[in-house]
């Protein structure tokens, strides 16, 4: 798992509109706020996206990219953007290979049975590439206020 103070894991993975979106392209310009969720249109997943998109204004205003990760695919990601009003970037970890190297991809358990999943997780990444806040398991709902708030005190 991530640290803080570490330099972020670079990534060039293809967003909801297939658009290759590469880490080192906010550096020395926007802090980015990657956060990682299990599925899209899930009730978790869709409280946290549409409250990220209920702050998008102030976000920007702060010169920050806020960017969601889960394994589905651009059509899925598209999918669910157009069908809440979705107002941020959604980068489709097909492979895994992003979840892995920030260390969201964990053994979870519900109702006694384990498996394999994304773990809900944020990263905020400052304008040099440096991990600002690591967060491990979070709860969907208030987060993207939390964030907010975060993002505010840099």
């Amino acid at each position: 798992m991530l640290e803080k103070k570490q330099l972020a894991p670079e990534f060039r993975i293809a967003d909801e509109g297939n658009n290759i979106i590469n880490l080192a392209e906010y550096r020395n310009n926007r802090i980015v706020v990657l956060y990682f969720y299990p599925k899209d249109d899930t009730p978790g997943c869709t409280i946290e996206a549409r409250q990220f998109t209920e702050f998008a204004h102030e976000f920007s205003a702060l010169d920050t990219v806020i960017i969601g990760v889960s394994k589905d695919s651009c059509e899925s990601h598209r999918a669910f953007i157009e069908k809440y009003g979705l107002n941020l970037k959604l980068l489709a970890d097909t492979t895994g290979e992003l979840c892995e190297s920030y260390g969201v991809w964990q053994e979870k358990e519900k109702n006694g049975v384990k498996k394999m999943g994304i773990v809900r997780s944020t990263f905020i990444i400052n304008k040099e590439g440096v991990l600002e806040d690591v967060m491990y398991g979070v709860n969907a709902d208030g987060h993207a206020r939390e964030i907010l708030e975060m993002i505010k005190k840099l």
